[in-house]
């Protein structure tokens, strides 16, 4: 069976009970290192998964893309099938892609245990965040580089986790773009006000050069697709990403 993503103070509820306790959500912090298989080499992708199974990777980021909502078109459901039978990681997966909410509970019946929709592309974003979480998965919002937090607050509530995009979504390999730091700030400010069990994800650049300074700003699931697959060791490329967050543990 595959382990489930660990959570600060349990699983988190479908509404929010009462306040937590707010030391804990500062203090208590689980950072996990989330390969994304978008840059990996798809001719031994298993073996690329064994090898950040073995570095201590936490998650396995999935970019779904449909060449509509983002300039590119990547992997869809069978893969997802086929990595849910293949790793014990959890499958984390990223729907780039119009009408999220129209398979967002696919993808939960294909072995997903994270999905995340982007707020941009959802009309319906509590309907679809519900659907997730009623068919087992965690469920995520997503935030484009120019889309404030502000967009989201009525959401948060329904969400387990939030990603903050730190490039523009499409292509990976791209230069992270450092105003990121301040949103995940303000993200973590408005989760620690309304005392809130949601977890910060960020995507987009990340590397051993700049992961201290992200995770030191609230976030705690960190996306890495070419600091880790390319490099020529991908298992030591995450030790490394997670040795540089050791301290913020």
């Amino acid at each position: 069976m595959r382990t489930g993503v660990r959570w600060l103070l349990g699983p988190p509820q479908p509404f929010p009970g009462q306040p937590r306790n707010l030391s804990r959500l500062m203090l208590n912090r689980t950072v996990e290192i989330a390969p994304s298989i978008l840059s990996a080499d798809f001719s031994c992708l298993g073996e690329q998964i064994r090898a950040v199974e073995r570095g201590g990777a936490g998650v396995l980021h999935v970019d779904v893309m449909d060449g509509h909502f983002v300039p590119n078109i990547t992997v869809g459901l069978p893969v997802v099938k086929s990595l849910s039978g293949f790793t014990q990681l959890p499958i984390d997966a990223h729907l780039m892609i119009t009408d999220p909410g129209t398979y967002a509970k696919q993808f939960v019946s294909a072995g997903a245990q994270m999905v995340s929709v982007h707020v941009e592309a959802d009309a319906h974003l509590h309907r679809t965040l519900m659907s997730i979480r009623d068919a087992g998965a965690q469920a995520g919002i997503v935030l484009n580089p120019a889309t404030p937090v502000g967009a989201i607050e009525e959401a948060l509530q329904f969400a387990d986790y939030v990603l903050v995009m730190s490039v523009n979504p499409g292509f990976g390999g791209q230069k992270f773009i450092s105003q990121s730091i301040g949103k995940v700030k303000r993200l973590r400010r408005l989760i620690e006000e309304r005392q809130l069990n949601v977890r910060i994800e960020i995507d987009g650049g990340i590397d051993r050069y700049n992961i201290e300074t992200v995770v030191a700003a609230g976030a705690e699931i960190i996306v890495a697709g070419s600091a880790i697959f390319g490099t020529p060791d991908a298992e030591a490329a995450v030790k490394e990403l997670r040795n540089a967050t050791i301290q913020w543990v």
